[in-house]
């Protein structure tokens, strides 16, 4: 409890900091003051987190099935859309600073006169002399009288007509031996791209890369979806295992786990993993564990699709961290009266081989964890064993109990890139087949999504294994 008391405020910190990062870098420094794309901005980065907050917490707490769907959609896929665009804006911080020094535009030369002007254009060495200062006397001059007097005044002084030509001619050059007047300064080149609307070149950059970052983030969520909802691709698996019969060489077990069916994933989604599942005919269907992420009250309904498995000899069930959530005992009474036989710590002798299954370890926490004694405690070892466990790190009581096969699911593979590195480090095997001693394990990436809908670099799976003799 007092862990959960302080790792909560820390979470929701955190939380709260990416949110402000992603509103600075895509509203404040995108936008102006006071403008009305900035007000709807910062009205996204406070109506989208509390969205997700809500999509996380309205199965918990008891909320009607009805608002839990309206909340997942927009809350879980903002939260993908945030991981990503975060990942994107860092990639940015790193971008920015070389777009702010690329070098500015340079202002453009000076045009050529038009032709016909009758005049050159001035030299680019040319100055502009100073304004003409006007004359200063130190004593009056007497104007002398009469007309000869007054033509003479007539003849310096210049005409109007002079003047005005004076005014628009370019300036002569400079004569012989005179020093030139001193160069102005250059006036300052504005720092940015030159564009018509004055925009500078800071808040260019800064929309430049708040829109790759979104358009990124945006292209890899869509895709992702379209991942999940087209549905699960069905994969092919050969294990060799030493001590089974000749007689079950080539039996087919198809492995379906996580489908997580719940306010996203529904009726259509269990629909589509059963025609996957028929499709291959298999000779057995192990369903390990998160079938559900609701009660049977709410997704009974979704669940109905399961009664049309086909397999050669049934369908098996057992328990994953999410039943436990959702209710076990009910869900077990389901899925049994869908034609689906739980194994829970028990085992069932078939042509060739032992099936066992353990119910999940989270189940503990209400009395009703794995018990590998009693699921493989008195079985003919000489007997291949498969193992139905929904979690890989019950790999090492497997191995303990003589094992040969362990078909397990939970990880997703990580779902969504870079999510794999953690549940790498959580996990013995992340995915796929692996050996451990004289036991093998394999980990399906399961046909569903947790949150999210929502996989990047961990496509969903249904997996026919293949089991084959070694005395065939």
């Amino acid at each position: 409890m007092l862990v959960a008391l302080l790792v909560v405020p820390l979470v929701l910190a955190l939380f709260g900091g990416v949110h402000w990062y992603v509103w600075r870098r895509l509203v404040r420094d995108t936008t102006r003051p006071g403008g009305a794309a900035r007000r709807a901005g910062t009205v996204a980065a406070v109506a989208l987190p509390l969205l997700s907050l809500g999509a996380l917490t309205a199965g918990r707490a008891g909320a009607p099935f009805a608002l839990q769907q309206v909340l997942a959609w927009p809350g879980f896929l903002w939260l993908a859309v945030l991981l990503y665009l975060v990942l994107a804006l860092l990639v940015g911080e790193a971008v920015r600073p070389l777009l702010l020094r690329l070098p500015a535009r340079r202002p453009t030369a000076p045009t050529a006169p038009a032709p016909g002007s009758g005049r050159a254009p001035a030299p680019a060495h040319a100055q502009v002399p100073a304004p003409r200062e006007a004359a200063v006397t130190t004593a009056p001059v007497p104007c002398p009288a009469g007309p000869a007097a007054e033509a003479a005044e007539a003849a310096e002084a210049p005409s109007a007509a002079a003047r005005a030509a004076e005014a628009t001619d370019p300036p002569a050059a400079p004569a012989a031996g005179a020093v030139p007047a001193p160069e102005a300064p250059a006036a300052p080149i504005p720092e940015g791209p030159v564009l018509a609307s004055g925009m500078s070149r800071r808040l260019f950059v800064s929309r430049a890369v708040g829109a790759a970052a979104l358009a990124a983030a945006a292209g890899t969520v869509g895709h992702g979806t379209h991942g999940v909802l087209r549905g699960p691709r069905v994969k092919r698996v050969t294990v060799p295992l030493a001590k089974l019969p000749r007689s079950a060489h080539g039996y087919r077990i198809a492995v379906v786990s996580d489908v997580h069916l719940g306010p996203i994933l529904g009726r259509a989604h269990a629909q589509r993993i059963v025609d996957a599942v028929n499709a291959t005919q298999p000779d057995l269907v192990a369903v390990v564990g998160d079938l559900v992420d609701g009660s049977v009250e709410n997704l009974g309904p979704a669940a109905e699709p399961l009664a049309g498995l086909r397999a050669r000899h049934g369908s098996f069930f057992v328990t994953g961290n999410h039943e436990y959530f959702s209710g076990a005992e009910e869900w077990v009474d389901e899925v049994r009266e869908l034609g689906l036989r739980p194994l829970r710590n028990e085992r069932v002798e078939l042509a060739g081989f032992d099936l066992a299954g353990v119910n999940d370890v989270a189940g503990a926490t209400y009395g009703d964890g794995p018990d590998f004694a009693r699921a493989l405690g008195d079985r003919d070892r000489a007997r291949t064993a498969v193992l139905l466990a929904h979690q890989p790190v019950l790999i090492h009581d497997a191995v303990r109990h003589g094992v040969d096969l362990q078909l397990s699911g939970h990880t997703h593979g990580g779902q969504m890139w870079p999510g794999n590195l953690l549940a790498d480090l959580a996990n013995p095997t992340l995915a796929g087949l692996e050996r451990y001693g004289d036991t093998q394990l394999y980990v399906s990436r399961g046909a569903g999504a947790w949150g999210p809908p929502v996989r990047v670099g961990a496509p969903s799976d249904i997996t026919v294994v293949e089991l084959a003799s070694r005395q065939a």
